[in-house]
């Protein structure tokens, strides 16, 4: 058979697990040569070849899972399909000897989820942090559905079958079953259901070569070889695709002005792509623009809130440095070359040559001109502050005596017409929504100026959202290839035996049209009090900054109103108020109340502030005490819900 040309599919057996034996010890990555002889038959002899150690590239893995079976109501006819997407040169990998696939090896596939309709509260809580593990040799179980942070087993696996292309390097699970694990079986209360099918499992991912190891006829080991990661680029990635690879330095620069400090913190972008990053300086419109924010977690770790947020760096002259280790090709100025990194000390966001957010557009990156009449970065006639342009933050947000026990988080983006024109090219290689990452810091003070520490390292690909333990997080896509990405957040909290509190969290990752109401169904009969709303600080127009008569973007705060069955926030809409304060790119707003119910899922409704209509998000109120008077409803004159009144 040419091995060039085969889809090899087999059903797992326990003699395929024996070559979990291959992974290493240090991070279970290097194939060693004292294991080469597993691959002999009785006489170990092997023929010789090479030996191939993959991971994966980029991919996606879908389940399919019976919502009533898994929450005890019951099996159902039809099943939820919850779609994850790999991460991006995720360390799950596989072992392929001579184009011939010979089984994964005990590693681990990071996967995002798009949606988590439906799903028990602790699955929910963990969606954001699975992992689809390869367990180690001789369990019970070889695959397994597990919190990375954590290491619970929700779902394990039997009954997968791989298929491996050798011509496209591509990687497949098949008909896997999902099992309800027996932990996750006591912590739904239902130990009877312990390993109980509740779905299926399937992943189709793109792997690629991390280490060759030549073997001669007797299977011993005459040469290792780790190759280029693609093509002989540095990158491994298809296209552009450029990360925030570190953040650092966050400090307080000038001093305060009023209530006010301005910050900043430095970023190392590195491009994983293949494709060298356009990186133009002004007066071109084809480099990245760097924003930044600060957020704030409780200490009891029941909301998050945005506290600050700065104007745009436009990039300039890309250096070859290669701090996310990916091997820089040593290309630079102009361009950001593949796998390269960039350095931009917090000192050169501190600058106020910053440009206004309020010219770009976060999908297409587009901006205008530095040279042309509405320039991107024009101060003329302009008077400089401290917190000028900077992550503008109140004093009293930082204090350590106002919030005893916060934890800080520290966010850069990188915004890139280069990234949108490649993905419009290549909607199916695109990289366009990974250009977020955060870092925790302490913060030391009671007054200015502050010092600032970091806490762990950068989180790359995540963000700051993300750093809010606990709470469950949806992804609002509007229109796919047509605008970016939203996420709305959510925990509920119990204050007492018959009080909850209601937190929700609405981030605009990179959507252009913004973000103009929220509606969230209370349910009726249900007590509401403590009804809030919060939002960072807008910087002050000036005299180029983008916004409708230089005026800067209003800061009045959005207008509640708690109707029959529903609460209601909302801001003035786009043609009543260019400058209205919609929830913009690179902003999260918070949305909260508290109920004398406890929660039950229902649908919210976002509405969006320039164009199109709006979309129902999953989360979860307060449970309903009493049927809705509208479901009574057999004519518009006999309408109760008309008038306003329950």
């Amino acid at each position: 058979m040419n091995k060039k040309l085969q889809d090899v599919r087999f059903r797992i057996v326990s003699s395929l697990v024996a070559f979990c034996l291959l992974i290493g010890v240090a991070f279970g990555l290097s194939v060693q040569a004292s294991d080469l002889d597993l691959f002999g038959g009785p006489s170990g002899q092997t023929g010789g070849g090479t030996v191939e150690k993959m991971i994966v590239a980029n991919g996606n893995l879908t389940m399919e899972i019976d919502l009533g079976r898994l929450n005890g109501t019951g099996a159902s006819t039809s099943r939820s399909t919850l779609t994850f997407d790999a991460v991006r040169d995720t360390f799950f990998a596989i072992l392929v000897m001579n184009g011939e696939l010979r089984g994964p090896v005990p590693s681990s596939m990071e996967i995002m989820p798009r949606s988590m309709v439906g799903l028990p509260a602790a699955l929910r809580a963990s969606s954001r942090q699975l992992v689809l593990e390869c367990l180690p040799w001789g369990g019970q179980y070889e695959m397994a559905i597990r919190d990375k942070k954590t290491g619970f087993t929700f779902f394990n696996m039997e009954g997968q079958e791989y298929g491996y292309d050798a011509n496209t390097n591509a990687f497949s699970i098949r008909g896997g079953r999902l099992l309800i694990s027996p932990e996750f079986a006591v912590q739904l209360g239902r130990t009877a259901d312990a390993n109980a099918i509740v779905g299926s499992l399937t992943s189709s991912t793109s792997m690629r070569t991390i280490e060759a190891v030549q073997l001669n006829d007797q299977g011993d080991a005459t040469e290792s070889v780790l190759p280029p990661m693609n093509r002989g680029e540095a990158g491994s990635r298809p296209g552009p695709d450029v990360v925030v690879g570190d953040l650092s330095g966050l400090a307080q620069f000038g001093s305060s002005a009023g209530t006010q400090v301005g910050l900043a913190v430095g970023t190392d972008s590195c491009n994983f792509g293949v494709e060298n990053l356009h990186w133009f300086q002004n007066p071109n419109n084809d480099h990245p623009v760097i924003p930044q924010n600060l957020y704030r977690i409780s200490a009891n770790g029941d909301r998050i809130e945005q506290i600050g947020q700065s104007a745009g760096n436009h990039a300039f002259t890309a250096l070859t440095n290669n701090i996310c280790n990916l091997g820089c090709n040593g290309v630079g100025g102009a361009n950001l070359g593949s796998g390269c990194s960039d350095p931009y000390s917090a000192s050169l966001y501190s600058g106020q040559s910053l440009g206004s957010r309020a010219w770009i557009n976060p999908f297409t990156g587009f901006y205008p001109r530095g040279d042309s009449a509405t320039p991107n970065n024009d101060h003329t006639g302009h008077t400089h502050t401290g917190p000028s342009h900077r992550i503008l933050v109140e004093i009293s947000d930082l204090s350590t005596a106002n919030n005893p026990g916060a934890t800080y988080i520290a966010e850069a983006m990188y915004i890139t017409p280069h990234e949108y024109a490649w993905c419009q090219a290549n909607p199916t290689a695109c990289n366009q929504y990974n250009n977020v990452s955060y870092r925790q810091y302490s913060v030391s003070g009671t007054a200015s100026p502050f010092s600032f520490a970091a806490v762990g390292s950068t989180q790359r690909e995540h963000p700051a959202i993300d750093a809010w333990s606990g709470a469950t997080e949806v992804r609002i896509e509007p229109e796919r290839g047509i605008d970016g990405i939203a996420w709305m957040a959510y925990k509920v909290t119990q204050l007492s035996p018959t009080s909850w509190h209601y937190e929700y969290a609405l981030y605009n990752q990179n959507l252009d049209r913004g973000i103009q109401a929220l509606n969230v169904p209370i349910g009726f009969g249900v007590n509401v009090s403590n009804v809030g709303f919060h939002m960072p600080d807008q910087h002050p127009g000036w005299g180029a900054d983008g916004t409708t008569n230089n005026t800067g973007f209003s800061s009045s705060p959005w207008s509640s109103i708690l109707q029959q069955g529903s609460i209601a926030w909302s801001t003035e809409t786009a043609l009543a108020n260019p400058n209205a304060n919609a929830i913009r790119w690179g902003t999260l707003y918070n949305f909260r109340f508290d109920a004398d119910q406890p929660p039950a899922q229902m649908f919210a409704t976002v509405g969006f502030y320039k164009t199109g209509n709006p979309v129902q998000v999953l989360v979860q109120g307060p449970r309903p005490t009493r049927p809705s008077p509208c479901a009574r409803v057999i004519s518009p004159s006999s309408n109760p819900c008309a008038s306003g009144s329950d």
